[in-house]
């Protein structure tokens, strides 16, 4: 198994920073695991693929009160359930945690270029990512609830 411990490093400074000045939401990253099945562990997913030197994907799956405090955060108007303004908003988190990753990658040498999110939601739902390595999942706490980033890029 090789796993580049830079490209999960940037990916979770990436996520700590967008939170933080995005949604005003500090988030702390727990344990790091391979993951071995598809399930998600939230209730909302954002999921976006990479091509490029390197191929694979990134997700961010959220617990419902995780994201409509994050989402309430960021609009400055509350949000209790998963809506399609939540739904968007993990759209463009998603969007913006990767391409955040990937600049400071691009300046470490690495040339990797990002899809169009996905996002999917509902109890139980799975993510598929696009590559055969390892999937990697990071766990997310914040003070309102959890979330985790899953990385499969090869290395």
């Amino acid at each position: 198994m090789n796993i580049n411990v830079e490209f999960i490093n940037s990916f979770v400074r990436s996520t700590v920073h967008v939170l933080k000045t995005m949604a005003f939401t500090e988030a702390r990253a727990g344990k790091p695991y391979i993951k071995t099945n598809g399930e998600a562990s939230g209730d909302v997913s954002g999921i976006i693929g990479m091509t490029g030197e390197h191929e694979g994907s990134m997700s961010l799956s959220f617990t419902a009160a995780c994201i409509c405090a994050i989402v309430s955060s960021m609009f400055g108007e509350p949000f209790e359930n998963i809506n399609d303004d939540v739904k968007d908003a993990v759209g463009e988190l998603t969007n913006m945690i990767c391409g955040d990753a990937r600049r400071e990658l691009e300046e470490k040498g690495y040339l990797i270029k990002g899809a169009i999110p996905s996002v999917v939601t509902g109890n139980n739902h799975h993510i598929k990512h696009v590559s055969n390595d390892p999937v990697i999942a990071i766990p997310f706490a914040t003070g309102t609830g959890s979330f985790v980033l899953e990385l499969s890029l090869s290395a």
